[in-house]
């Protein structure tokens, strides 16, 4: 008779992320329950519960398990940029695809309408960490301290809207799908061409 292998604590809530996320991906926040996640990793509801202590509770964790590794992903990508091996345009769709591939903007609609709002709080968070440490470098560039902080505020509700309704918008504006894509990077190369000329 086989044996299930002993996983750690921080295994067992790991992989239990991970379920959760490709739950996410594949049918949508709606499906990412205690349950769901438990079957789908072979543990018990209640193995989750002590991990997680609720339903909510696992989707906040699942936000900041998406928002720290979309971060690193980002904060990457910037440091390539900087050195000249990246674009613009790689950030904008690391950021575009994070809220839609990945499920952070459907996760985030369901989250603001189940009344979950605070398990948005670890995503706010992260990125807000992120761009305090890509700000100080770029202070020295400019005079405006918050370009970066406004810069952020623009991609992240640009990369929302699109993963939410950019698809259907775009087809019925007869534009192409990643227009908004587009957008994003033309406004971040517009501001960063504007902050250093300054």
């Amino acid at each position: 008779m086989a044996t299930r292998k002993r996983l750690t604590p921080e295994e067992s809530r790991n992989s239990a992320l991970e379920a959760a996320r490709a739950l996410l991906i594949e049918t949508g926040p709606q499906s990412v329950t205690l349950k769901a996640v438990a079957a789908r990793i072979g543990r018990t509801h209640a193995n989750l519960l002590h991990h997680f202590g609720s339903a909510s509770g696992l989707q906040k964790a699942l936000a900041e398990h998406l928002a720290r590794t979309v971060c690193s992903t980002i904060r990457d990508a910037v440091h390539a940029r900087r050195a000249g091996l990246g674009s613009v345009r790689e950030v904008v769709d690391l950021a575009f695809d994070a809220f839609d591939r990945e499920g952070a903007g459907a996760l985030t609609s369901w989250m603001l309408l189940t009344g979950n709002e605070d398990a948005l709080d670890p995503i706010i968070t992260t990125i807000h960490e992120l761009v305090d440490e890509i700000a100080p470098m770029e202070a020295e560039h400019c005079d405006d301290p918050l370009h970066v902080h406004k810069d952020t505020l623009g991609l992240v509700l640009l990369a929302l809207g699109d993963a939410l309704i950019g698809a259907a918008l775009a087809k019925s504006l007869g534009l192409p799908r990643d227009t908004a894509r587009m957008r994003a990077a033309a406004n971040l190369e517009a501001s960063m061409a504007e902050h250093h000329e300054a």
